[in-house]
């Protein structure tokens, strides 16, 4: 009989309250867990199911007592083809090829990463990252990642998106892109990217981690159709029932539980 050593138990912990990077007056607090050993993969792919998400070599999910706005969303690949709007912001970057390229951080991206933030999230506490903060944020990985550069024709790099690839899908961690170019929409269109890779490599979802609709940086996720979101334990479609309410502030939505 072949031994197997006995599985080593996975501890949670709860935050502290902190301010919410989402809704202004509300706080947030998470569930969090590590993310280490020769299953790191596997407890990953387990996690993501469940809602949540990965940042380093931690994954979290919201536990927020009086609050239920972070849903887990993501897009079924296979039934998912892109609208009149989604189709304009494809062909308005038809010039843009992606590289995917190792989770190895590099001046370029750093000194593009640097723009984006002062540019759109100055106030933040990721607009004062050192290079070796986004180095760990691109680095510190127990999993499978890698980073689609986007780079435009004279090879210059407008866009970025740290990707986790998943046993059921690719999983966009985190983007960023060129403020000058806001019109292009390119954080949606490394969205559709990804959609198009997990077709190609045969994957069923890409997981855009949660939908917030009372948060202008987040509620955009909606827009992906047909997407799902997880709500009591369940991957289901988003319906147009679900955004009416959620868009005027109803907490009509509760999503997995975190324990």
């Amino acid at each position: 009989m072949t031994y197997k050593p006995p599985r080593r138990p996975q501890f949670f912990y709860t935050t502290a309250p902190l301010p919410c990077p989402y809704v202004a007056g509300r706080t947030e607090r998470k569930v969090v867990t590590e993310i280490t050993g020769p299953d790191a993969d596997t407890l990953h792919d387990r996690l993501s199911r469940a809602g949540f998400r990965r940042s380093h070599n931690i994954a979290y999910a919201p536990v927020c007592p009086a609050c239920q706005s972070c849903v887990p969303i993501r897009i079924p690949v296979a039934a998912f083809q892109p609208d009149r709007t989604l189709r304009r912001i494809i062909k308005a970057n038809a010039g843009m090829e992606g590289f995917e390229v190792p989770p190895r951080a590099t001046a370029e991206q750093f000194q593009l990463f640097q723009r984006y933030q002062q540019a759109r999230h100055g106030e933040g506490d990721m607009a004062t990252m050192s290079f070796y903060d986004y180095r760990a944020m691109v680095e510190d990985t127990p999993i499978e990642s890698f980073i689609v550069e986007f780079r435009e024709p004279d090879d210059r790099m407008v866009s970025a998106c740290l990707t986790d690839r998943l046993g059921d899908g690719l999983s966009a961690v985190y983007s960023f892109f060129a403020p000058d170019h806001d019109k292009r929409s390119l954080g949606t269109y490394a969205i559709l990217w990804l959609i198009e890779r997990a077709r190609a490599l045969d994957l069923p979802y890409v997981y855009l981690g949660y939908w917030v609709p009372e948060s202008r940086k987040m509620a955009y996720k909606a827009r992906f159709r047909p997407s799902e979101i997880l709500v009591g334990g369940t991957w289901r479609m988003l319906t147009d029932a679900d955004i009416e309410p959620a868009a005027l502030g109803a907490d009509t939505l509760v999503p997995q539980s975190a324990e």
